[in-house]
């Protein structure tokens, strides 16, 4: 189940929740943050290769590409016996921006990103089939899990690909990780 939650930036305990698909777009396109949800493509092995993903979802990503100028385009897949799993999670969750605008859109697992705009915070439960946008210049982290699941197709304005620019703030450490926001489910 797709879930956001909305906190104040200084209160990680009192956040708003909201579980139905509508009322996620409707509160993520108020910050200017795409969210949709794509069939995926049956038949598909969990351990596919990138090539393999990318050519099972080529159509979409070359209307994405064409829409948006995407310049680099790339799979990202963990699973709990990935053996920089430890190492990956630590460099997504510091809080950081991108120059570029970024999607990402999950073929199977799931993650939270959370975004901070404002003085709120948006955690973003994503799951099979859901596509989300980060837009450039948002400070944002993400959190896969101690475990994680997850196979997502990344796609960016920039040639380069993923290159971020750390915020140097704390504040990722003070909201509910993916594992406790799993369990209140």
């Amino acid at each position: 189940m797709s879930l956001l939650a909305i906190y104040p930036d200084n209160n990680p305990l009192q956040g708003e929740r909201y579980s139905g698909y509508d009322a996620i777009c409707q509160q993520l396109a108020a910050i200017g943050v795409q969210f949709e949800r794509w069939a995926t493509v049956d038949g598909l092995a969990a351990d596919a290769d990138p090539t393999t993903v990318l050519a099972a979802y080529a159509e979409p990503v070359t209307l994405l590409s064409g829409q948006y100028g995407f310049q680099s385009v790339d799979v990202i897949s963990l699973n709990p016996a990935h053996p920089n799993k430890v190492e990956l999670r630590q460099k997504f969750l510091a809080e950081h921006t991108h120059d570029d605008f970024e999607v990402r859109f999950f073929v199977a697992g799931s993650a939270l990103f959370y975004l901070h705009v404002g003085a709120k915070v948006y955690t973003v439960l994503c799951e099979q089939g859901d596509l989300i946008s980060v837009p450039a210049h948002t400070p944002h982290w993400f959190d896969m899990g101690e475990n994680p699941y997850f196979v997502a197709i990344r796609l960016f304005t920039t040639a380069e690909g993923w290159v971020a620019q750390m915020t140097g703030s704390t504040i990722a450490h003070s909201f509910p990780s993916y594992d406790e926001t799993v369990a209140s489910l």
